[in-house]
Order: structure tokens, then C-alpha cells, then sequence
């Protein structure tokens, strides 16, 4: 039981009713005054708010000079990601450290550039004396993302320099949290299942000559142990989440808080707490707790008959949380295909195959083809609607044996790599805050002494 703030009482549930009215905001007024909503135009585009050369999110066309109506193509720094991921599985090689590397520097690192890349990150991964005892072990909470986020903001008491925001000392910082934040979430997870569940409790060191996907696995388990292909497979879905544009809420949210000047762990904390919301990076959890509801409520996952009735349940919010979202599907960029899900697909199948968990993969392909049609015939939605990296990539973890508190986290463990880059380019090439305009609408009134206040 959680103790701190008084609960909701009635005296707050009075006074918040008395509020919301003067809180609503009619409508038609933000069409009225061309408010681009979640800074975005009619058709769902994002409005530009700045430049980047970090990624590239391109729709590629199909001929008739539409957006929106093709597959889409992912590039980090130019280079577009399925020729990144092709490339390293070739040489059998791992490649989300080189793809940090790319983030961050702009270029491919050579194999003497990579090592020496690899040796910093393994010298950077040291907590400080003590910060497991007194940071992670005390209060932990059964939220990984909050406990990221004590455990950046904490990591500021410990830097000697935490407000310089020059370009060596911030890109300091961020290679330290990149390889900092696979530590802090499974020590986080660590700590609260052994304050929660009781039982032993596994505290293991990262390893130097392990990659970051390799250490994930070998911290987490018990006994240290796992395959090549979880390592892998684990590997790839880091590269493929690591960034994605400017415009995604929690990269933007690097670029506004940047802006003000302030230091690296308190945009980065703010990063994490955008990236918390289940619009955003918590949309993984819900895919995979969709589907534990459709695999109860299904008799048979393989008659697409009744799997396209248990979807339209779910659009018309008569099924699992009754949102009436079908969750993993559609993107606010791609409509035809996401990259990202197209690349993990192929091996989440293999997978999926060494663990016994065929079928499952089976309705999980169903679903990403009969959704699409559904939701059509359903929403009159023509433009086109696919699978996002969020619909495989819970299934994935599950299949590893990733607990759900750490799918959210895990996005963060590659995300931090765009933020990074991210952050740097704002300090570089901007020199003044970011500050939208909000139109006030409220009317104007006139002052009430108290005495003429009504209840």
C-alpha cells in the first residue's frame, strides 16, 4: 500500500465538478481560429516547427501524386535503416551500438572507430558508488518509467558539471545515460519485484565485452543465460525504436526543453515522462494485453471469421479496455506499411518458432491483415491503415520473457540514442526557446470583492 498524498476525497470530487466547466473549450472554435490541434493540420500532418538531420520518415508515393498512400522508408542520418539492419545481420554483428554511434556523430564508424566506440561505453557503465543502495532500492515503484526518471533526475547530484551545456560535457552526459538506462530498468524491476514479491534478489554487474542487448538479457535473467537469437532479435528491436524524426512527442519534448537552457537529466527526465503515456510508448503494453483478451474470447484463432468479429467488438468498444482502438495498428505517418514492423516481422517469426509460439505469430499476422479491411468497412477509413513497430515488438518481449513493466522502459533504453542526438542539435543550432502561441478566449470579467462572492 502506497502512502503520501490524501487519497480523491468527496470535498476534491466537489470541487473538481465545480472546475471542468471552466475548463471546456467549444469546438468549433479551434476551427475558427485554424488552431492546428496536437500541431498537426486537417489531414493529421505534422505542421513543420523545425529542421533536423538526425532521421528522415518518408511516404513513398504510388503514382498518383497523394501522400499517405504508400509504403513508408525510415533513414537514420541519411541511411535508410532496412540497409543498416541487412548490413550488420550480414557480418553477424550487433548493431545498435554502431547505430548510437550514427545517431550521434552523423556517420557509419569504422571497425577501429566502433571498438573504441564499445570500449567508452563499456567505461561508462558504472553507477556511482552506493546509487543502487540509496537511489533504486529506497521507495521503488511499480512504474520502471518513474523509476527511470528518479533515477536520471538523482543522477544530476552526482555530476560535478550537471549545468554545463557545452557540446563535450552534454555529449558526456548522454553517452553515460545511454549506457546507464539498460542498468537503472532492470535494477528498477529488480528491486521492486523483491520489495513487492519477496524472493531472492538478482543484482548482476554488466558486463564490458557484452553489447547493450546482450547485457539487457544477462542482467535480467537469474541465471544469466541466453541464446544467440534472443540477443539478436532483442538487438534489432533496439535499433528499430532508437529514433524516429523530431515531431514524436518525446523527442520533441528533448527539443522544447533544450531550448530553455536547461541541463541534460532534466530533459531527458522530461523525455521519459512523455514517452510514459499510452499514446506514445506505452502503446506496446496495450497491444500485447489486447491480444490476451482476443486469445480468451477466440475459440478459434484460426477461423478469420470470428477473429474479424472479436475486432469489430473492439472498434465498436464492446471488447477489452472499450476504447475502441485497435492497438498496433495505424500510424500518424505511414499508412501503407512502417518500416520498422516490415524488418522486425521477418524475424519475430523465427522467434517465435524456436520458442513454440507459432500459432500465436499466426493470429498475430491475421490480425495485421483483417484489421486493415475492418477497420474500413467499419471507420470508412480508405487512405489505408498498417501494422506500427508496437504490434510485434510486446509479443516479442513476451517471447523473451521480458516482464510488462519493462516493455516501456526497454523504448527508452534505444530512444535515449535520439533524444541524445536530438538534444545536441538543438543546443547547437538554436539560440531561443521554444514558445508557441495559445489564443485566450475566456471573457473578460470584472473583480468581486469577497463580500459579493455567491457560493
Amino acid at each position: 500500500m502506497k502512502s503520501g498524498f490524501p487519497e480523491v476525497t468527496p470535498e476534491i470530487e466537489k470541487l473538481a465538478e465545480r472546475s471542468v466547466e471552466g475548463y471546456k473549450i467549444d469546438p468549433a472554435l479551434f476551427t475558427q481560429y485554424d488552431v492546428k490541434r496536437g500541431l498537426r493540420d486537417i489531414n493529421g500532418n505534422g505542421v513543420i516547427a523545425g529542421l533536423t538531420n538526425i532521421s528522415t520518415i518518408k511516404v513513398l508515393e504510388t503514382g498518383d501524386g497523394m501522400p499517405n498512400h504508400g509504403d513508408g522508408k525510415l533513414y537514420y542520418r541519411g541511411i535508410d535503416v532496412e540497409d543498416i539492419v541487412s548490413g550488420f545481420i550480414k557480418e553477424k554483428r550487433f548493431g545498435f551500438e554502431e547505430t548510437i554511434y550514427l545517431l550521434l556523430f552523423g556517420y557509419m564508424p569504422s571497425e577501429h572507430e566502433l571498438g573504441e566506440f564499445r570500449q567508452i561505453l563499456a567505461d561508462f557503465r558504472t553507477l556511482p558508488s552506493s546509487f543502487t543502495r540509496d537511489v533504486i532500492m529506497k521507495a521503488p515503484s511499480d512504474n520502471m518509467m518513474n523509476t527511470l526518471a528518479k533515477c536520471v533526475l538523482a543522477l544530476y547530484s552526482y555530476d560535478n558539471n550537471a549545468n554545463d551545456i557545452s557540446v563535450p560535457n552534454v555529449l558526456r552526459q548522454c553517452i553515460g545515460l545511454i549506457t546507464l538506462f539498460p542498468v537503472l530498468a532492470v535494477y528498477g524491476y529488480q528491486a521492486y519485484k523483491y520489495t513487492s514479491f519477496g524472493g531472492s534478489l538478482f543484482i548482476h554487474d554488466p558486463q564490458p565485452d557484452l553489447s547493450i542487448a546482450e547485457n539487457l538479457l544477462y542482467m535480467l535473467r537469474p541465471n544469466k543465460n541466453y541464446t544467440e537469437l534472443e540477443a539478436r532479435i532483442l538487438d534489432l528491436a533496439l535499433v528499430l525504436h532508437a529514433e524516429h524524426g523530431g515531431g514524436n512527442n518525446s523527442t520533441f519534448t528533448v527539443h522544447v526543453v533544450s531550448s530553455s537552457g536547461t541541463d541534460t537529466y532534466s530533459a531527458i527526465a522530461a523525455a521519459l515522462g512523455s514517452l510514459k503515456g499510452p499514446k506514445h510508448g506505452g502503446a506496446n503494453i496495450k497491444v500485447v494485453m489486447m491480444f490476451d483478451d482476443m486469445k480468451e474470447n477466440v475459440g478459434d484463432w484460426k477461423d478469420e471469421e470470428e477473429v474479424k468479429s472479436y475486432l469489430r467488438t473492439l472498434l465498436h468498444k464492446k471488447a477489452f479496455d472499450r476504447s475502441g482502438l485497435i492497438y498496433g495498428m495505424g500510424h500518424a505517418v505511414y499508412s501503407q506499411s512502417d518500416p520498422r514492423a516490415k524488418v522486425f516481422k521477418q524475424f519475430v517469426e523465427k522467434l517465435s518458432a524456436e520458442k513454440g509460439k507459432s500459432d500465436e505469430f499466426q493470429l498475430y499476422s491475421m490480425v495485421e491483415r483483417l484489421a486493415p479491411e475492418v477497420i474500413a468497412e467499419e471507420r470508412r477509413i480508405y487512405k489505408g491503415v498498417c501494422a506500427n513497430v508496437d504490434f510485434y515488438s510486446g509479443f516479442v518481449y513476451r517471447m523473451l520473457g521480458i516482464p510488462d513493466e519493462l516493455f516501456t522502459p526497454l523504448f527508452a533504453v534505444s530512444r535515449i540514442a535520439g533524444w541524445s542526438a536530438h538534444r545536441i542539435e538543438e543546443l547547437i543550432n538554436s539560440n531561443k526557446i521554444i514558445r508557441p502561441a495559445y489564443k485566450a478566449i475566456s471573457p473578460m470579467r470584472e473583480y468581486t470583492d469577497m463580500e459579493n462572492r455567491m457560493d
